[in-house]
């Protein structure tokens, strides 16, 4: 008896359709900054933890607060027809995030159904982060992480990178410039401290070399000034190898230590953000327009 129910139960189980997750339309994004000012995420499957969405949060409200730039973030499991970049902009275009003459809005979309990041920009943020910057912080800070299913850290590491880019802080990625270019400029700087010391110990072997013996045993014995015109000094060096006794003098220029004390100084530039103060009162949009700038990538 047992068993035959179990068999019927299963059978049925097997015929109950499993409903599909839900396909968001850009109308049925939740606008979370429209309610709190102090918000910018929105997360409706829950797919980034609250921690994660509370300090993105933070760092788009201090991004607006010192710079103007609206920024809309949506974080989605499924999208209507599947066009990251079409969303992203329909997005960004029909709330007009962004203020109004300036265009300085900003879209990030995840899809995790679709395995897609995009960003789309108004024509105002095209200097400061174009299309291949907006690549290169993918590719760079956040498709590791994504493609893992990693959606905390890969968030947190792209939008803190475009903040960083945005106000001008840490290291300012280029147009020009490509992720795969990192390794070469590593091993570069690498040559340059290695090569720098190598040629400074060559010039001061050669300069102790006697033209004589040709041992690197020619020492300084004595300097006498011979002339001073205004903060010029001519001296006369004299050089004496220990081996085989050979001297000789040259002439060198110098300036004097004084010519560097001049008065000087400078003040503060002043500046700082235009900050309007806490509080959890609604928030908007300028009314800004997308130029349809920004990039995707596929994790």
């Amino acid at each position: 008896m047992n068993l035959r129910f179990f068999l019927v139960f299963l059978c049925f189980s097997c015929l109950i359709p499993i409903a599909p997750a839900k396909e968001y339309k850009v109308k049925d994004v939740p606008l979370v900054h429209l309610q709190d000012r102090t918000r910018y995420v929105s997360n409706p499957d829950n797919i980034l933890s609250a921690e994660t969405v509370a300090s993105i949060d933070r760092m788009l409200f201090s991004l607006e607060q010192e710079t103007g730039i609206q920024t809309l973030v949506a974080v989605l499991e499924n999208i209507e027809g599947n066009d990251c970049f079409d969303f992203a902009f329909q997005l960004g275009q029909q709330n007009k995030v962004g203020q109004k003459g300036a265009d300085n809005g900003l879209v990030i979309l995840l899809v995790t159904g679709e395995r897609c990041i995009q960003f789309v920009t108004g024509y105002g943020l095209e200097e400061n982060l174009p299309d291949a910057v907006c690549k290169q912080i993918q590719v760079r800070y956040m498709n590791s992480y994504l493609s893992k299913g990693n959606w905390d850290a890969g968030m947190l590491s792209g939008i803190e990178a475009v903040c960083q880019q945005l106000k001008g802080t840490g290291t300012p990625l280029s147009a020009n410039q490509h992720p795969e270019d990192d390794d070469f400029s590593y091993v570069l700087i690498i040559l340059c401290f290695a090569m720098i010391p190598f040629l400074l110990w060559r010039v001061v072997r050669r300069s102790t070399k006697c033209p004589v013996c040709h041992k690197h045993t020619l020492r300084q014995t004595s300097v006498r000034i011979l002339s001073v015109t205004g903060n010029l000094r001519t001296e006369e060096i004299t050089l004496c190898c220990s081996n085989c006794g050979h001297t000789e003098k040259t002439i060198r220029h110098t300036r004097r230590n004084d010519d560097f004390h001049h008065p000087g100084g400078g003040g503060m530039l002043p500046g700082g953000g235009l900050f309007t103060g806490g509080g959890f009162g609604r928030g908007s949009y300028g009314g800004g327009n997308f130029g349809g700038g920004g990039a995707g990538s596929r994790f």
